[in-house]
């Protein structure tokens, strides 16, 4: 048995890229930061703040709630899972590159990143979850069903 499962809550980097293909699936990517506080050690070291970029990809259902909803400085909670793929660069140089491949999202804070709320549980009744439970291109499962009611948005 393996498990192969990210959970990530950070804020996205810059506005997400969205692409159309002829086959009406759409894929959304988007980079988002997660940052770990500074700290000093008890014998005085200065250990600094330290920030990792996430490459996120979204498809179908969850990238059209990411094209409408998401922008630089939203906060995210992601769950999804990893995958590396190569490629080969300008100069013929094969590059390798890790992306986390989304299975649910939740938008944690309205589109300018400002929270909705500074009370955590009010602002937790209004978090919207959106599921993709098979968010491959390779399926065939159709994702937009899990986003009925993105009309209805408080935000």
């Amino acid at each position: 048995m393996s498990v192969n499962k990210i959970i990530l809550v950070g804020n996205v980097g810059k506005d997400p890229e969205i692409k159309y293909f002829d086959n009406d699936n759409v894929k959304a990517n988007f980079s988002v930061a997660t940052s770990e506080r500074g700290y000093t050690a008890a014998n005085g070291t200065q250990v600094p703040e330290r920030t990792e970029w996430h490459n996120i990809v979204c498809w179908r259902g969850l990238a059209q709630v990411v094209e409408k909803f998401v922008k630089k400085g939203t906060q995210v909670y992601i769950e999804g899972k990893l995958r590396t793929r190569s490629y080969d660069d300008q100069n013929g140089v094969k590059r390798y590159i890790t992306e986390v491949y989304a299975d649910n999202m939740e938008l944690l804070s309205r589109r300018g990143g400002a929270p909705e709320h500074s009370d955590s549980s009010a602002s937790n009744a209004n978090e919207r979850s959106y599921n993709a439970p098979n968010s491959s291109p390779d399926s065939a499962a159709d994702l937009s069903n899990n986003v009925s009611d993105v009309d209805d948005l408080p935000f």
